[in-house]
């Protein structure tokens, strides 16, 4: 598909940066402009693409998620002198400003509000709870000693207190995107290592099962199409679409996301929410977010179900778009070509002194490309969470073990020596 309605050429704000939506905005035909990061400004020059700096970086810095509505008048008005009717965010900090522009541009701040549903974690699993969804318990902490105090309830309910081995409780951010700020507290030692900057943060209880994410296309609060990734190793590794086991749980893992999107009124766009499915089938919610997931999951989307999932994402976001032009993009869930995977790839090294990619593993029937290079800079960063691969490793194949057993196994192998 490379056109679409838009009669009354008004502009999509891009709010981020992502040369695939960039390049989804152009094939679609939709007039656009991009609101970036400053450093991202001479690359838009080089290419004439229509640019607006934002520091996003800096306001998150300076001021509250709460206070961004009040913060976005400014870009409101850049963006009206663009004919701007659209906003569409393209990663995690961006999802509360593109909320903020479409408030402001229906005259509703209620839509600004709605976004931090997707962007606080206390707030999302409170709406969770209410809207009927099995959570597991949790609480917001403001220090070390709330934290201890949940472990010890915890652990008293389950008649472990005191045991040697108790029940572990994790520790997230309330902002952060993916694994960044969660910490798995399996002891009171573990919460004294917690640092200031921690606070405050949600506590929650653990829950067993199987790790699954869904990166789901809604329009007018219908599921358009329903992508199921199955994670093989959290944070590095995952498949799409799942292996049979839990493709079996399509239709219940579909009305989980039905009851997910009644419960937080959700009408247009992508959602990318986890859930957990234990032994016994049932599902427990873990998070939703608003934006483009993360590990490549839409390059296994694009590569299994041969659609673009980044024009997907903008068709999606706009209430203008047709059922027409829905109906006649999509194709049908269950008629994948394959499984697609990927492998994040991390360096272990502090200093990287060159790139070993096994044979073995080029010949593996599964292997489909990598995108691994030795770096200019060496050394390597210290990042929060997993931080950036250092490159990723596809696979694709019709039988679903001939990506999942590399996807397994390959996941220690150090890759940078």
């Amino acid at each position: 598909m490379t056109s679409t309605q838009n009669d009354n050429q008004y502009k999509t704000a891009l709010i981020g940066w992502s040369l695939p939506s960039i390049e989804a905005a152009d094939e679609l035909g939709r007039p656009f402009v991009i609101v970036g990061p400053p450093h991202c400004e001479q690359y838009a020059e080089k290419y004439d693409l229509p640019f607006i700096a934002w520091d996003f970086d800096h306001y998150k810095k300076h001021y509250s998620m709460e206070d961004v509505w009040e913060q976005s008048e400014e870009l409101y008005q850049l963006l009206k002198e663009e004919n701007t009717g659209l906003a569409v965010p393209l990663f995690e900090d961006t999802v509360e400003w593109a909320a903020a522009v479409n408030g402001r541009i229906k005259e509703d701040p209620k839509v600004f509000r709605h976004s931090l549903l997707f962007r606080h974690k206390g707030k999302m699993k409170r709406r969770a709870l209410l809207g009927g969804l099995k959570v597991g318990v949790f609480e917001e902490a403001n220090n070390k000693e709330e934290v201890k105090q949940f472990f010890r309830r915890v652990n008293d309910a389950m008649l472990k207190a005191g045991e040697e081995e108790q029940d572990p409780v994790h520790v997230k951010a309330f902002d952060k995107a993916g694994d960044v700020g969660h910490r798995i507290i399996r002891t009171e030692a573990d919460i004294d290592a917690l640092e200031d900057e921690a606070f405050p943060n949600l506590v929650e209880s653990h829950l067993d099962g199987v790790e699954v994410s869904c990166e789901v296309f809604v329009h007018n609060g219908t599921i358009q199409f329903l992508n199921i990734t199955e994670y093989i190793v959290f944070g590095y590794s995952m498949m799409a679409p799942p292996s049979p086991e839990i493709e079996k749980q399509r239709k219940k893992i579909r009305g989980a996301v039905q009851a997910l999107i009644r419960a937080f009124d959700i009408q247009y766009g992508l959602i990318h929410p986890e859930f957990f499915i234990d032994e016994e089938g049932k599902i427990s919610f873990i998070e939703v977010a608003a934006r483009i997931p993360g590990g490549n999951i839409f390059d296994l989307i694009k590569k299994t179900y041969d659609f673009n999932p980044f024009q997907a994402h903008i068709l999606c976001s706009d209430p203008n778009t047709s059922e027409e032009e829905l109906q006649s993009f999509f194709p049908k869930e269950r008629k994948s070509k394959g499984h697609a995977g990927s492998l994040m790839v991390y360096p272990r090294v502090k200093t990287i002194e060159k790139l070993h990619v096994p044979e073995e593993l080029e010949e593996h029937p599964g292997f489909d490309r990598h995108t691994m290079f030795t770096p200019a800079q060496r050394k390597v960063p210290e990042m929060e969470g997993f931080g950036n691969p250092q490159g990723v490793v596809f696979f694709h194949h019709d039988n679903h073990d001939h990506v999942r057993e590399p996807l397994r196994d390959y996941v220690d192998f150090d890759f940078y020596i």
